[in-house]
This record gives C-alpha cells, sequence and structure tokens, in this order.
C-alpha cells in the first residue's frame, strides 16, 4: 500500500530567499533521487500551523522507513534544519483529499 511522508515546518527568519534556492535545486532533486514522489507543497497564508507542509510519495512503508533511515537522507534532511524550524513529519497511508 502506498504511503506519504506528511512534513511540516517554519521557514526559519531572514532566511527565506536561501531556503527556497536550497528547495528548488537541492531538497526536491534530492528527494527524487532517493527514491520519493513529491506529490504537494501547501503554504500557510493564516493561522496557527506550520508554514509549509510538504507530501512525498513512498510505494509502501518499508520503503519510506529505508529511506528516512539512510545516511543520505539524515545529509539531505541536516541540509534542510539549516533554513527550517519547527521541522516535524509523519508517514500515513495515501487516501484522497488533502491530509495533514
Amino acid at each position: 500500500m502506498s504511503v506519504k511522508v506528511i512534513m511540516t515546518w517554519d521557514i526559519a527568519a531572514e532566511r527565506d530567499q536561501e531556503y527556497f534556492e536550497f528547495v528548488i535545486g537541492e531538497f526536491v532533486p534530492g528527494v527524487q533521487r532517493l527514491g520519493l514522489q513529491p506529490s504537494e507543497a501547501w503554504a500557510t497564508i493564516y493561522g496557527s500551523y506550520p508554514q509549509i507542509q510538504v507530501g512525498l510519495l513512498a510505494s509502501d512503508a518499508s520503503q519510506a522507513r529505508r529511506i528516512l533511515a539512510s545516511s543520505d537522507w539524515a545529509l539531505l534532511q541536516d541540509r534542510l534544519f539549516g533554513y527550517v524550524k519547527n521541522y516535524s513529519y509523519k508517514v500515513v497511508p495515501v487516501r484522497g483529499g488533502f491530509q495533514f
């Protein structure tokens, strides 16, 4: 069964430009190389919710666990942490519609 890795975070203050350059130039290509498929990205405009939510698809939970435990993921995630705060993630079964 397909699963989705749902990640949320807030962009660190004063890092917007570098953040967007990193996400487009390194993060998205990096997760694709690891075998995850970006499915959506959301930005919160109003309210007390994480600023960014990203969904990445994996073919099954075992593939997701393997990727998330890899040293390549750890390096990519550590780079992301230089631009964000309040990071969290979860792995959930894929279902139709918006998932949070």
